[in-house]
């Protein structure tokens, strides 16, 4: 298999991303903000001291350049360990190591571990001890979010930094250094780029600067040679991007913070912002019956009896996406969560449920009233269940005016309280109206 591989590429290839690793802070692109001329970060590095850190930030934008350099900086030595490969032998092995070059040096270790968050408890723990004692420098990378991920032991030695997206602009400037970089950067030379063809392959990296340079590399793979020049066009740009997905984690913080966007999108009755992470949702691969169930739980608690047809129109769109397929079903949720997002919004449904929820959670059972109960053996009726029920169908307009169906204990107590926005409207002045009817009988139930 090693034959074949060799086959396949030159002894000692790298990828462009690899090749064109900064080597200084003067060459590293983005995180300004923590990076710019009298940040802290910046200060400790230039002052060669540093911490322990996480480095929380998507694919691609420089935690593991970011923890090179550190070490560069301050001339300590490096350990990296994959926490997807690693276990806890390979732990202990590092700290032999990094006691052995404080020992024959005095320098330090900084201990660089990628996808922290792949470590479970007990291997994140077997870093405490040596973190406390200064046997090396704890830099962990995470793409998920620390405060769900890792230990809080780990965390309360550790300051957190959350690292950014490059924006386009900075990756324009890694693919220009790449092109004219001779010793590192793209062979094919020179390369001519059609207008604005760069500028995509900058915009399709989404932020993360190793895609942007593998794209780059791959156009000039596909670079059209005419003997004096390589050229890269509208059709080569088009064949570079069509298998080229957006950024994007079904399991990690992008999903979540999608799906939050898409849900208070349709909240602030924001069409346009609905159909736009809709949209992101979809181009990233999510699968769009997740977001037919979360318009369906929308409907029931941001628009509820504001417009109850929102709850079909959100189940119908899920029954057109499975009897028709994702082609024209797409389009259906799409109706579906624009409707949504148009309608008029409430959440009285919403609170009134959380309200009686915690009330029965919290309160005493109270018995059922005798007037409510069934009756249907002659013991029952003796007892007196259902004896003074009215029923509703033989009083005026339906309904029994003063009558209770709550436990005395809590007889006064309302719930729903409609929000004065579309169907609720009519519903609150319809309750209204039955309450006045209430205080207005001679037959109430429980009397004050």
């Amino acid at each position: 298999m090693a034959d074949l591989f060799d086959d396949l590429q030159p002894p000692g290839y790298e990828p462009l991303a690899a090749r064109m690793r900064p080597r200084s802070l003067e060459e590293y692109c983005g995180q300004q903000h923590l990076l710019a001329p009298g940040k802290p970060l910046r200060k400790a590095l230039e002052q060669g001291t540093v911490h322990s850190m996480i480095l929380w930030g998507p694919p691609g934008v420089g935690k593991t350049t970011l923890a090179r350099l550190l070490a560069h900086q301050v001339d300590a030595h490096f350990i990296i360990l994959s926490a997807v490969l690693s276990g806890v032998k390979d732990i202990r092995a590092s700290v032999d190591q990094a006691l052995q070059v404080k020992a024959q040096s005095g320098r330090k270790t900084i201990l660089f571990v990628d996808e922290v968050h792949r470590f479970n408890k007990s291997q994140q723990d077997a870093f405490l001890p040596y973190i406390e004692d200064g046997t090396f420098l704890f830099v962990g990378a995470t793409t998920e979010n620390p405060s769900f991920e890792l230990n809080n032991a780990l965390l309360s030695r550790a300051r957190v930094y959350l690292l950014r997206s490059l924006e386009q602009s900075d990756i324009e400037a890694l693919l220009l250094r790449a092109l004219h970089d001779k010793e590192r950067g793209i062979p094919q030379q020179p390369l001519v780029f059609a207008d604005g063809a760069l500028q995509q392959l900058a915009a399709a990296a989404d932020g993360d600067g190793r895609r942007g340079l593998n794209l780059l590399e791959i156009a000039a793979d596909l670079a059209d040679f005419d003997g004096t020049e390589y050229t890269i066009g509208p059709q080569i740009i088009e064949e570079v991007l069509k298998s080229s997905a957006r950024r994007y984690d079904k399991q990690g913080d992008l999903f979540y913070d999608m799906i939050s966007a898409f849900h208070k999108s349709v909240r602030g009755s924001s069409p346009d912002g609905a159909l736009y992470w809709y949209c992101r949702m979809l181009d990233g691969g999510c699968d769009p019956l997740y977001i037919a169930r979360r318009l369906v739980a929308i409907a029931s608690e941001d628009i509820g009896n504001a417009d109850p047809r929102a709850m079909q129109v959100a189940l119908s769109a899920w029954d057109a996406f499975e009897r028709v397929g994702p082609a024209e079903g797409e389009r259906a949720i799409a109706q579906a969560a624009i409707y949504c997002a148009s309608a008029p919004k409430s959440n009285a449904v919403y609170r009134a449920f959380n309200q009686a929820m915690a009330d029965v959670r919290s309160e005493p059972g109270y018995d059922v009233p005798v007037h409510l109960r069934n009756a249907p053996t002659s013991l029952m009726k003796d007892l007196g269940y259902g004896a003074e029920y009215r029923y509703a169908h033989d009083e005026p307009d339906a309904y029994a005016a003063g009558e209770c169906y709550l436990p005395p204990e809590i007889a006064g107590r309302h719930y729903y309280q409609p929000e004065p926005r579309g169907l609720e409207i009519r519903i609150g002045d319809k309750l209204e109206h039955l309450q006045a009817l209430d205080r207005a009988s001679s037959k109430q139930r429980y009397k004050d």
